[in-house]
């Protein structure tokens, strides 16, 4: 018992990133930490931070410590979760990651009648700008938009969800709509940075025939509803996911142009560790979501039959 929660302590500590921090989070004074962690390197006879009285920093022998530690911690979790499966209710804690918009306003709300379900549950929803490594155990199940490139993660779509390029008929009442993705090019387009991909490369598709199309603005930013704000403002040709401009389109404010082309998907996805596969709070979680997009469509959402209408609204639109 006092080797594992030696392993809980180290891993604590390397995470909080300072010795101050750590005390504040297991509610000890950070001399009570020092004295702590000088216990267990004299134990093991190795040096396994570097520290200062602001920061800390993993040595080459403190890596293969917390390499290991984090390791036996998670298969005594994943150990105890089984031991929980034969239970008919989830219970325990569970860690959601999702995008800002998407997750104020879809995940958050689907929580909420979630733990009214299952009140023995904890949740802590964390939103980020970008996803989150979910591979290293800090997050159980994450929404993602497309499907993960990572062999190691489990997916299951949750939700169709198309790619538009629309703007508004502020702008478009001083430029031509473009007719071929390539005319793009002589646009101002407003570019969303994700991640580290390419962002400013569009990539359309009609029939057999794949155009990609480097597109350019003045305007840039790594948030959504900023970018989106931009375009109901005027300022350029916006590429959007269906959930985040779908009201925007039958309102008005927005008109979907290149309609005739069709965009990479955005499909969102559940994905979790391979780990988690038989986890219950996983899995009851994972089918609440499901089941709730299933028979209450998000209402920002637009049905086949408006989109066939939207569209034929579009082309008329376009060519006034």
């Amino acid at each position: 018992m006092d080797a594992l929660t030696e392993l809980e302590f180290f891993s604590i500590l390397v995470k909080a990133g300072s010795l101050s921090a750590a005390a504040r989070e297991l509610d000890l004074t950070p001399p009570a930490i020092s004295k702590r962690l000088a216990q267990l390197e004299a134990r093991l006879g190795v040096r396994l931070l570097n520290r200062t009285t602001r920061h800390i920093s993993v040595t080459s022998e403190g890596a293969v410590y917390l390499n290991h530690a984090r390791r036996i911690l998670r298969d005594i979790q994943e150990m105890e979760q089984e031991v929980l499966n034969s239970r008919s209710l989830p219970k325990g804690l569970l860690r959601v990651n999702a995008t800002l918009g998407f997750g104020r306003t879809y995940i958050a709300p689907t929580i909420s009648a979630f733990i009214r379900q299952y009140p023995d549950m904890e949740v802590q929803l964390n939103l980020s700008v970008a996803p989150q490594n979910i591979a290293e155990g800090d997050i159980d199940v994450g929404i993602r938009f497309g499907l993960p490139p990572d062999s190691n993660i489990i997916a299951r779509k949750i939700m169709p969800n198309r790619r538009f390029i629309c703007a508004s008929p502020l702008y478009l009442k001083k430029f031509p709509a473009p007719v071929i993705p390539s005319d793009l090019a002589k646009h101002n387009c407003i570019v969303l940075r994700q991640d580290e991909t390419a962002c400013g490369l569009w990539r359309f598709r009609h029939g057999d025939t794949t155009d990609t199309v480097k597109v350019k603005g003045a305007l840039s930013s790594n948030d959504g509803e900023v970018v989106l704000n931009w375009a109901l403002e005027g300022h350029g040709i916006l590429m959007r996911a269906e959930w985040d401009i779908a009201k925007y389109l039958r309102s008005g404010r927005l008109v979907r142009l290149l309609s005739d082309y069709n965009l990479p998907s955005a499909d969102i996805y559940a994905v979790y560790p391979e780990r988690h596969y038989l986890s219950t709070k996983v899995r009851v979680f994972i089918d609440f979501l499901a089941a709730r997009f299933s028979e209450q469509k998000p209402a920002a959402m637009l049905s086949d039959a408006q989109t066939t209408e939207e569209n034929t609204d579009t082309d008329a639109a376009a060519s006034e």
